[in-house]
């Protein structure tokens, strides 16, 4: 089965809320998409922004493995002719062998949106694509609202489709544009469609409102779709697009439809990362496939299933799509869990071991405090190395003083933090200002070690959350602080709670700065090894 991906992240996808790129980005993200094998490419609509306009310029910098680039845009205005129309022109410029024009299906649009009747519609579809068929374009036509204009008006929806073939359409895509469709209606007509043209090539846009765009999609190529079209990660407007990282993995994994090579697939988690970040967007960790907790096992009996044999939890090789299985540490874990978690960090344990059953009691006494380990494995891998009996005491905290003081109303206040450590004997009592009573103690405390460890300049905190844990109401609550940090070249998180925050705070930036220090002699010792 050969099944050709259309990927409208770059169009589609930017009308997602939040969703913005440059004409840099866009450029980025393109060559990405033609990296791994995608065939299709749509660049944007260059009838409706500069932006897009000037993409189209730019790509054509640019020499591509595989991938087409499409220009996307409407039929011509029912005013206008196609020779004439702005739109039907700006397609022409982009200077792209592949455009892909929407026209409308649903009697409801023709009428309502289009302010226009069924049979001047019909007339502009058909111009518009056998113009642009003049011009040498090849022209995919997007039959815009498709399945909800079969509903109303099967006669007119096939109508519309016909006029696109008999024009010169190379593909028609059938749109499930308002995302409301059920797998079982798009079966239906579908069947319907290949009943009336039986040697029709078409794919399908699926949005995915009723959170059954990957659904659609994949039951559209068990029908025989030749193409689909979607948005990496599912972006794009309302509740989004279908996600092309789920449907190239199902396709590939599951179907039977190559659409990417083996390797390429393995790159896709990667890819999705990527977009992400460029777009400034926090990843969806439980997006299928490439989420970071797509294959991460937290309960025991999952561990110790996963651990013999991973076909127990997991329904594929998490590898297949550049992913990674991971075990999360709390207070639901078992003996197996820490097991595990102990061989990721070089410590070997069995199940019997002593240590594996007193990490156990200590972590689920400290959850029960508020603790969380699942997302600070920093702070977790710290307490296994304390009860493997082979931490080393860096420095020693004597006190500290936070002072947050505000002079007026019209002023911001000031935080100031003093703190006293000592560090092999020597005792080091700085002061340090900060924007706020913790980033005023990290300030002091960071002058007071780099002074011994200067390895610590590296350090930059990346992140900071606050939880308000929920057993005491009010400002008296327990608050969860988790900090996220990085030396440049690795990232760690570490946690701390307390009725105070920046004794929760002090927790954490204490586990953190800890946590590094540790890491540089692990690594100088394995080194000299």
């Amino acid at each position: 089965m050969q099944v050709s991906i259309y990927d409208t992240t770059l169009r589609d996808g930017t009308q997602a809320e939040d969703f913005a790129f440059s004409v840099e980005d866009k450029v980025r993200i393109a060559l990405k998409l033609d990296d791994i094998g995608l065939h299709y490419i749509e660049g944007g609509w260059p009838g409706s922004n500069p932006k897009d306009v000037g993409f189209f310029r730019e790509i054509g910098n640019y020499h591509l493995k595989q991938a087409r680039i499409a220009a996307f845009g409407s039929t011509c205005h029912p005013g206008s002719a196609p020779s004439s129309d702005l739109n039907l022109k700006a397609l022409l410029d982009s200077n792209t062998e592949l455009v892909t024009i929407f026209g409308k299906s649903w009697t409801v649009h023709v009428r309502d949106a289009l302010n226009t009747t069924l049979e001047r519609n019909l007339a502009i579809i058909y111009e518009s694509v056998a113009f642009l068929r003049q011009q040498g374009k090849t022209v995919f036509y997007d039959a815009e609202h498709f399945f909800d204009g079969f509903k109303e008006d099967p006669h007119y929806a096939l109508a519309t489709v016909a006029k696109a073939l008999e024009a010169g359409a190379e593909c028609v895509i059938l749109c499930d544009t308002n995302g409301g469709s059920l797998p079982s209606h798009i079966q239906k007509t579908i069947s319907t469609v290949k009943e009336n043209f039986p040697s029709i090539r078409f794919g399908i846009h699926a949005h995915n409102d009723s959170e059954l765009a990957v659904a659609n999609s994949l039951t559209a190529v068990e029908m025989g779709a030749v193409q689909v079209q979607g948005t990496i990660n599912g972006m794009g407007e309302r509740c989004g697009n279908a996600d092309l990282c789920s449907i190239m993995s199902n396709l590939c994994l599951k179907m039977g439809c190559a659409c990417l090579t083996e390797d390429n697939l393995r790159k896709l988690r990667q890819v999705s990362r990527f977009i992400l970040e460029l777009a400034n967007v926090t990843p969806n960790r439980y997006q299928p496939f490439v989420g970071r907790s797509a294959f991460t096992h937290k309960g025991g009996v999952h561990i110790s299933a996963v651990a013999k044999n991973p076909k127990t939890y997991e329904h594929i090789d998490p590898a297949l799509v550049g992913n990674d299985r991971r075990f999360l540490i709390s207070d639901l874990s078992g003996r197996a869990t820490i097991k595990q978690k102990a061989e990721e960090f070089g410590f070997e344990l069995s199940k019997a071991d002593p240590v594996a059953m007193q990490v156990l009691e200590e972590i689920k006494e400290l959850e029960n405090q508020g603790f969380q380990f699942e997302a600070a494995e920093a702070s977790f891998e710290l307490l296994l190395n304390k009860a493997m009996g082979t931490a080393k005491k860096y420095f020693e905290l004597v006190g500290f003083r936070v002072i947050d003081q505000k002079h007026s109303e019209n002023k911001e206040p000031i935080a100031e933090a003093t703190i006293q450590i000592r560090v092999g004997g020597q005792l080091e009592h700085t002061a340090a200002l900060g924007n706020g009573p913790v980033n005023a103690l990290d300030k002091a405390l960071r002058k007071s070690l780099e002074k011994f460890y200067p390895e610590l300049k590296d350090v930059e905190l990346r992140d900071y959350k606050v939880r308000v844990l929920p057993e005491q109401p009010g400002t008296g609550a327990k608050v969860r602080v988790l900090i996220e940090s990085t030396d440049g070249i690795e990232q760690w998180s570490t946690v701390g709670v307390s009725h105070d925050i920046i004794e929760a705070s002090w927790q954490a930036l204490a586990d953190s700065y800890n946590f590094k220090m540790y890491k540089t002699l692990k690594s100088a010792a394995a080194k000299n090894s």
